[in-house]
């Protein structure tokens, strides 16, 4: 595993590989089989996992299968929606979601919350910020801060009131490393979807897929892959961009984890690569914004 990197002022160290966790939190999944995987990730040397409230039992299987190892993991949830009887994104939404965290990730304190897609209209309003700088002063939240694209990003950046930020950033998405990303100067980012969610892998449209907007663009650019696999060239590109804590894949398979440790593993691709990269970004982009 690469030399750990801080994450923005915090005392946060995050090894550049993490788990992105929503794939963990279907229930059809064997549990011991998931419990093997995220112990095998930590042992490998993951330490920043992802999850959010969204993401099925996501949080409850990590706080009960790394209960006994908080110590050496980075724990990071999403904070605004999904608490019974609360309204989404109000301020008594993020005090409650805060505990609901607490609870099913069984530990005293979140490493990072995020406010997950939140819209920049709620945003101006301050409660649902307020709630969770009260939250951190009470030190049940370590670092505050915002995940989501575009003009809600920009304006969560601008406001200067949080602590790190996680956005989408691979090959097929690089709006933000001339926008958002140089604005965050000094603050934590964890780069998101950073393997474009393999889009690769259809040799047609893949109409209605979740990276069917990728797979257009990925066509557009029409890239030469040096004789790489595609997602090893989109995560160590993220992996390049200065100012990025870490990266998250997501998976609930061990193999697919241990591939994607030893991509990383090769460090960041090399400055003139990425510099074409981004050229070819640039060259077709028709209004290219980053996917949520």
């Amino acid at each position: 595993m690469p030399t750990p990197r801080r994450y923005g002022q915090t005392d946060l160290l995050l090894n550049p590989l993490g788990l992105g966790a929503a794939q963990i939190g279907e229930r059809t999944l064997d549990d011991a089989a998931v419990g093997r995987m995220l112990n095998a990730a930590v042992d490998a040397g993951v330490n920043l996992f992802d999850t959010a409230p969204s993401y099925g039992i996501s949080e409850e299987r990590i706080g009960r299968h790394l209960a006994a190892r908080r110590i050496e993991v980075v724990l990071s949830t999403k904070l605004g929606y999904g608490v019974d009887g609360i309204a989404d994104w109000t301020g008594p939404c993020i005090t409650a979601g805060i505990e609901q965290a607490l609870r099913l990730l069984h530990t005293d304190h979140l490493d990072i919350a995020h406010f997950h897609s939140c819209p920049r209209a709620v945003l101006e309003q301050t409660d649902v910020i307020d709630a969770l700088e009260a939250a951190k002063r009470a030190g049940k939240v370590r670092a505050m801060a915002y995940s989501g694209e575009n003009d809600d990003l920009a304006w969560a950046v601008a406001c200067g009131r949080f602590d790190g930020f996680m956005a989408s950033l691979n090959i097929c998405d690089q709006r933000i490393l001339h926008t958002a990303l140089p604005a965050m100067a000094g603050k934590g980012f964890i780069a998101k979807r950073c393997v474009a969610n393999h889009p690769w892998r259809f040799a047609t449209q893949p109409v209605g897929d979740y990276c069917e907007e990728y797979w257009m663009r990925w066509q557009a650019m029409d890239l030469d892959n040096r004789g790489l696999e595609w997602g090893e060239i989109s995560l160590r590109f993220a992996l390049a961009a200065p100012g990025v804590s870490a990266a998250i894949v997501g998976t609930a398979k061990a193999d697919h984890l241990v591939h994607s440790l030893a991509w990383a593993a090769k460090g960041p691709l090399d400055a003139g690569w990425v510099a074409e990269l981004q050229a070819a970004f640039v060259r077709h982009d028709i209004g290219w914004t980053g996917q949520i």
